[in-house]
């Protein structure tokens, strides 16, 4: 795919949705990292019914923290490795009160030394709490960059490598929102809704669905 026709297809992605962010439903930093921790291998929708019955309970690391692992399973119980994910966010947030006075870090290197932290969640946090133009692959960007042609890899991190190359800053900070709810409504994993797509004659999918 050439320079330009991802040019229009970025053009068009922001006109369609000028300000786009997460479907993750949180009030602070602390609440959108723990709702991208439980957001792994699960969908937004579940982390969401999950968090309106746990933040009103817990929503910061001192509280969570006091909640135990024991106290936090039956709040997230409905969302996939529940076990290993209270763990980790227990750990989480002993770290943050015994490294960081409570506050999220802003930087990568912090953001993964956390339990449960990887690089995809990492880029979430920097970037749709902090404003860095971090870009986070996930299995719907993954599917939509190399499905469309435009930024193929044969892994999440090759994609990243592409997108960081190929994307214009001008949209850096928003352009994993659009490709995530791209891959999310339209060009979906077993039957793309080629006819509904806004980027569909820009799109290089030789298999297009009518």
């Amino acid at each position: 795919m050439n320079k330009s026709k991802r040019i229009e297809i970025l053009k068009r992605l922001q006109a369609d949705n000028p300000h786009p962010t997460t479907e993750l439903q949180y009030q602070s930093v602390f609440e959108l990292l723990i709702a991208v921790i439980l957001s792994a291998q699960a969908t937004d929708k579940s982390v969401n019914k999950a968090t309106a019955k746990l933040f009103p309970v817990a929503n910061t690391p001192q509280a969570m923290f006091d909640l135990g692992v024991d106290g936090l399973k039956p709040y997230i119980k409905t969302i996939g490795l529940y076990n290993s994910k209270a763990e980790n966010i227990i750990k989480t947030c002993r770290d943050l009160l015994d490294k960081y006075e409570g506050e999220v870090p802003q930087d990568r290197a912090s953001l993964e030394a956390l339990a449960g932290v990887g690089r995809k969640t990492a880029n979430v946090v920097l970037n749709t709490a902090f404003g860095q133009p971090t870009i986070a692959v996930d299995t719907h960007i993954f599917r939509v960059c190399n499905r469309t042609k435009f930024a193929q890899g044969k892994n999440v991190v090759q994609v990243e490598e592409k997108l960081n190359k190929v994307v214009p800053a001008e949209f850096k900070v928003d352009v994993h929102h659009w490709l995530i709810l791209l891959g999310r409504y339209t060009c979906i994993a077993r039957k793309p809704r080629c006819t509904s797509c806004l980027i569909e004659d820009l799109c290089e999918y030789k298999e297009k669905t009518s």
